[in-house]
Order: structure tokens, then sequence, then C-alpha cells
């Protein structure tokens, strides 16, 4: 099961929310670069980048921030947020993101982001499938639809998606433990790699998900408060 940490931007500044409450923001560090670097030493390949002020906004604000990471490290960068247009995407590219994540732009926009799929294939292509209660969460999870997030993979499943990034957004940031059951009704009922977001605090949280089948998992604030350590997940990788 792959690791991979999570850098959230606002302001150009590295920030964790709760529950995707941007009034709850607390910064940790404002040179993300920096954080970036501490990952790649402790052994960390795989890095999750959110434009939190692209997905309120959307469209890209924190080029500039993804650059520098791409530009300085030899980090793999899965980028989302704000991500609405061919031009969006085209922007992240050009920027060094390996891949993207595209949530509110599935829901919004289908033909959109099955054009990127065709055009862009599974690998570069993620789903974002971030919910609340079940239903899938838009526009930097300030808005909820009536889509099942259950639904809502099988659906894209069907269009070709592989790989899914689902986030409670109820456990995000709380650090109280992820949601096993929703992970593994979601393993049970689709065949994607699904990538575990949100609620991450402990080791035995990433054996947990492991056991259950994720083929990844994404820590954030859990790294920040030092509930898991750098080299705790330096032995893992």
């Amino acid at each position: 099961m792959k690791i991979i940490p999570a850098i959230d931007i606002i302001d150009g500044k590295c920030v964790r929310l709760s529950e995707g409450d941007y009034a709850t923001k607390k910064v940790y560090n404002e040179n993300p670069l920096e954080v970036a670097r501490q990952f790649e030493s402790s052994g960390i390949t795989l890095l999750h980048l959110v434009d939190l002020d692209g997905a309120k906004a959307g469209k890209i604000i924190n080029t500039k921030v993804l650059e520098s990471i791409t530009s300085n490290t030899n980090l793999k960068v899965d980028f989302g947020g704000g991500l609405r247009t061919d031009e969006d995407l085209h922007i992240a590219f050009e920027a060094g993101a390996s891949q993207v994540t595209g949530g509110s732009i599935a829901v919004k926009q289908p033909e959109t982001f099955e054009n990127w799929l065709s055009k862009y294939g599974t690998e570069k292509i993620i789903l974002g499938a971030d919910c609340k209660n079940r239903k899938i969460a838009t526009n930097g999870w300030l808005d909820t639809s009536q889509m099942d997030v259950i639904e809502f993979i099988q659906a894209y499943e069907q269009k070709g998606i592989s790989q899914v990034i689902c986030t409670d957004i109820s456990k995000d940031g709380m650090l109280a433990g992820p949601a096993i059951e929703l992970y593994r009704e979601i393993l049970t009922d689709c065949r994607v790699a699904l990538v575990a977001s949100g609620g991450v605090t402990t080791l035995e949280d990433l054996e947990q998900l492991k056991a259950i089948g994720c083929s990844g998992a994404i820590i954030g604030k859990a790294l920040y408060e030092n509930k898991i350590t750098l080299k705790q997940i330096e032995s893992l990788c």
C-alpha cells in the first residue's frame, strides 16, 4: 500500500482544515517546499498536493507552489483543487504534476472529465470521490450533491476510471480514524484502486486500510501533529 503525505495550500502556505471547514485553517509551515523536501528525505516518493484556494475559486491559484515542488524535488505529485477547464489541466501538467485528481468537475462537467480520461489515460487522471454522509461534495467541500458515493464511483468505473481517492469529509482532520466500513463497502462493490483519505491517525489505521485492500492512504494532520512520525513512515517506505 502506498503511503502518500498531503500538503494543502492556502495563500501559498501549508495548512490543514478540520472537516473541510475553511474557518478551522491552521498554518503548519509558510514554505511548502520545505515540507516536501522533508517528506522526500524520509523516503517518500508520492505527494498529494491540494490547492484549497483553487478548489474554492473554481480555478487554479497556487501554480507556483506546484512548480516549486516539482522543480526542486523528485516527488511524483498528484495535484487537485480548482481544475475546471482544459487550460487548468494544461497548467497543472506544465507545472510538473504527474497526475491530477478531478472531483467537482467529474460531478458538474462530466463530458470534460471524460475527455480528460480519454486523452490522458487512467494513470494521469484520478477520480476524486469526496463525500459527507455518503453524498458527494464539490467546490472545496462547500456544496453537497444528492449523489451516493458508491453510485458515483460505479458510474465512472463504467467509463474507464481505475484510480479513486475517497475522502470521508466528516473524518478529515479530526484525528479519529478513517472510514473503514465505507472503504470496505466501496472495495466490495467497485473494482478500482482505492486511496483512502481522511482520519488516518495511527500506524494501526494504516494496517487496517491495507488489510481491507486499499491501494494507498493519504496522511495529513497526523504527520503535522506527530501522531505518525516521518521516521515511522520511513520504515514503511
